[in-house]
């Protein structure tokens, strides 16, 4: 089983975030980390592997691996080491700064080459990003793929070459299956994700991290960045601060005044 594992950086989910002149998002002047969503998939992935593994563990010995892949600037290689210290086998990033700018169509476009390139049985995704909470990421990647799509797994599990996931629904729980090449994506709930012990940080600075750029995976730089999106942020405005609210005093048509302010908001 050869797993790949889409992981992205993003802006600290803490971070006081601003856009550029350029309409984008400004990512240089805040912290960037590890999508808190994508280590739902990197957990999932282990589990997976340590479950089937004859040895408890991924690698080539054992007929399972883990690849990490992520799209972004140099800097992105810190969120898959940070992977690789989870326990995954091997990453990579593609880097090229014609990619500045490039939307989910054309990001998928990029991530589905590599994955084609890699051979991989299963691609697991986190639901979405929380620098663009997006969500589409997997679907477009399981029809540039022409994969089987079993998306918002909160349970994932594998016999031989099928795969089967659970997931809640407005409608109760469903039980989906689907058999190899298969994309799943998994919710936030689906297990709690490991931290990096000690030996997993220093064994990771031995695993490789390939980078490659647009001509290695032979995409046209047209193909992706600003020039190429089907869309553009053309101006934006801060938050503008909360107001102080409405004080009710209850001086004996308090009720009254609850109701009205509920209708006039058509609450009730």
């Amino acid at each position: 089983m050869k797993i790949a594992v889409c992981i992205k950086q993003v802006p600290d989910s803490w971070a006081q975030k601003t856009m550029g002149p350029d309409g984008r998002l400004d990512r240089a002047s805040v912290d960037a980390v590890l999508n808190d969503l994508d280590e739902y998939a990197i957990e999932s992935a282990l589990a997976l592997v340590e479950g089937n593994s004859p040895t408890g563990e991924s690698g080539e010995g054992s007929g399972h691996t883990i690849t990490v892949i992520s799209m972004g600037p140099d800097r992105a290689s810190e969120a898959l080491r940070k992977a690789l210290s989870m326990g995954v086998d091997d990453a990579i990033l593609i880097s090229d700064d014609a990619l500045a700018g490039t939307d989910a169509l054309a990001t998928s476009k990029v991530l589905a080459k590599v994955i084609s390139d890699g051979g991989f049985d299963m691609v697991i995704c986190g639901t979405e990003s929380t620098d663009a909470r997006m969500s589409v990421i997997p679907a477009m990647l399981a029809e540039r793929l022409n994969f089987a799509q079993l998306t918002f797994a909160g349970s994932v599990a594998v016999d031989g070459n099928s795969v089967k996931i659970s997931r809640q629904t407005e409608f109760g729980v469903e039980e989906m299956s689907a058999e190899f090449p298969v994309v799943v994506s998994v919710v936030e709930k689906i297990n709690e994700p490991r931290y990096p012990s000690f030996k997993g940080i220093m064994a990771s600075k031995k695993k490789p991290l390939i980078t490659k750029n647009l001509a290695d995976i032979s995409i046209a730089a047209s193909d992706v960045g600003t020039s190429a999106a089907w869309s553009s942020v053309k101006d934006s405005l801060p938050r503008p601060p909360r107001g102080a609210g409405i004080k009710i005093v209850d001086d004996g048509t308090g009720g009254n005044q609850l109701v009205a302010f509920l209708a006039e908001r058509k609450l009730v």
